[in-house]
């Protein structure tokens, strides 16, 4: 007989999806959630069916309450999500539906059981060049049907191109505008990825196709070299490089060299003149007159992940809905421990005594200790289990107040490929110190080692009669990933999620979206604070040191 909830789970991460946790709504509108795609600023996206077992899986979005409630953002999503209804082309997902139901504003999509651009680079190695031709070629029939619904893009980026065993597809247009424009104060500030926008939209505020245009560009040298062609990050050196300076020439030789009728066209998508780019129409058609109408086939290992996403959607979908709640990450109940019958009886009064004995010599022990300890707010007692000197190394591992090119706070140059975070520009905030975790946190969460008091150890018979400990919260309720690959700022998915589950399990704050799978200045935050109270390098970083102390028992 088939384990429903074991098939389930591996159906879900095969697709694509994590499990649900107990907060997650249980039904939206028609759909009820099967596993959490992911989250962001603005909402979560949840992998979900039809209640009614209707075939296909959809991507619905659910917007966070704050934006939700106001009246004039429904309207602008409402208007946003009609402009998508218009799309009709096999490069986009089609819109299923939107609606404001039981205070869940929410909007479905077909499912694309794929990879991003940016995950497929990162993990599945470079492209042939033949491949870059074949998103050129798809990519450019996206935007000519976005061109023709009145649709300006506005963040096209490797993270928002889904390859599918279908083809590359882009997402997140229209309704990410309309989402990002409702929580703009400011006049003059800009929405988007740095890295990514077109250089008349920092320069003026102006975006229209050719806009997109541009922005493709840029994806596409990230896809052929695996760097962004201005550099990466949020900072304004990479807003000057776009906006007033001349592609990386390293990279563009790189491109020139592996095939030079590709870099000539994308360097003309690199145009500062929007006049001087090609159309959408004339991508498609340089495509096909290079040789590459016909699509080359995706490369290994980036085509068997798109077979096992295709197989986990399919398991999912021949699953009635009803089994769904087996998905569902329970609670994870207290039991308190029901102590054995003793088979003595009354012959081992005697021992019985004996102990009570030691354990009252146990008991004045730790009353001494309670009475002379130090207090919750001393240093000993509010930083978890930290060298004396952890505070300043946090502050001064903190990210400085001006602005940088780098994610993680170091000046890595132009080339960085590992984040696309979004930002009001040109006015940005400098980062804020790491914080320490509270003494509450730390006291709840059970695994970081308390304080550095030196009070005295309980009697030895105390220690005896203890029960062994209970195998730490970070190792027995976070199993999403067992590796020990490096995971930094930027990046999302499982590796991200095993983090976060850790960290919150032993005390550590990754922000108000929570485990939510998104490698943010959160997370990024609590990584430094751990690394600094485990006296590793503070970097932000996972790395095989970082995952090996995560794991510890302590």
């Amino acid at each position: 007989m088939t384990d429903i909830p074991a098939a389930g789970d591996t159906a879900l991460r095969q697709a694509g999806a994590v499990p649900l946790l107990p907060a997650d709504p249980g039904r939206i509108g028609p759909y009820v959630p099967l596993g959490l795609l992911g989250s962001g600023g603005m909402g979560r996206v949840y992998l979900a069916r039809r209640a009614d077992d209707a075939p296909g899986l959809a991507a619905v979005k659910v917007i966070r309450p704050e934006y939700a409630e106001g009246p004039d953002f429904r309207r602008r999503f409402e208007r946003e999500a009609a402009v998508h209804g218009r799309v009709r082309t096999p490069r986009a997902p089609h819109l299923l539906g939107t609606g404001f139901d039981d205070a869940l504003l929410w909007m479905a999509t077909e499912y694309l059981p794929g990879l991003s651009l940016a995950e497929a680079v990162r993990e599945c190695g470079l492209p042939a060049p033949a491949v870059v031709w074949r998103l050129v070629a798809e990519l450019g029939e996206a935007l000519s049907a976005l061109t023709a619904a009145g649709i300006v893009h506005r963040d096209l980026k490797p993270s928002n191109v889904i390859l599918s065993p279908r083809g590359a597809h882009v997402i997140d247009f229209g309704i990410s505008r309309a989402a990002d424009s409702s929580a703009i104060t400011t006049t003059g500030n800009r929405v988007g990825t740095p890295a990514y926008m077109a250089p008349e939209y920092l320069r003026e505020g102006r975006c229209d196709a050719a806009s997109d245009v541009f922005s493709l560009g840029c994806t596409l040298v990230y896809a052929a070299t695996g760097h962004a062609p201005f550099g990466d990050g949020t900072g304004v050196d990479v807003m000057h490089r776009v906006a007033f300076e001349a592609p990386d020439t390293e990279i563009m030789a790189e491109l020139a060299q592996t095939d030079p009728s590709l870099a000539a066209l994308l360097s003309a998508c690199l145009a500062k003149d929007p006049a001087g780019r090609p159309s959408p129409r004339q991508l498609i058609d340089a495509a096909t007159a290079a040789g590459h109408g016909r699509a080359s086939d995706w490369h290994d290992p980036l085509a068997a992940r798109l077979r096992d996403r295709q197989q986990g959607c399919a398991v999912l979908e021949g699953m009635p809905v009803r089994q769904s709640p087996h998905f569902r990450t329970p609670l994870e109940p207290v039991v308190s421990p029901v102590p054995a019958p003793d088979p003595a009886g009354p012959k081992r009064r005697r021992s019985y005594l004996v102990g009570v004995a030691g354990v009252a010599v146990g008991a004045v022990a730790v009353s001494a200790f309670l009475l002379t300890r130090p207090e919750l707010d001393s240093p000993a007692a509010a930083a978890p289990t930290a060298p004396r000197s952890s505070t300043a190394a946090v502050v001064s591992a903190s990210p400085p107040s001006s602005a940088s090119a780098s994610p993680s706070g170091k000046d890595d140059g132009k080339k960085k490929d590992k984040s696309e975070p979004q930002t009001a520009a040109p006015e940005e905030s400098s980062s804020a110190p790491d914080s320490t975790p509270s003494a509450t946190a730390t006291r709840n969460s059970g695994g970081t080692g308390g304080g550095t008091s030196t009070a005295p150890t309980p009697t030895a018979t105390v220690t005896k009669t203890a029960a062994p400990p209970a195998t730490p919260a970070w190792i027995s309720g976070c199993t999403y990933y067992s590796g020990t690959e490096l995971t930094d700022y930027g990046d999302k998915g499982q590796r991200v999620v095993q983090v976060q589950c850790m960290l919150t399990k032993r005390g550590y704050s990754v922000g108000g979206s929570g485990v939510d799978g998104e490698f943010g200045k959160d997370t990024r935050s609590a990584v430094k604070q751990f690394q600094s109270a485990k006296g590793l390098e503070v970097d932000g970083q996972v790395g095989p040191n970082t995952w090996a102390a995560l794991r510890s028992s302590t």
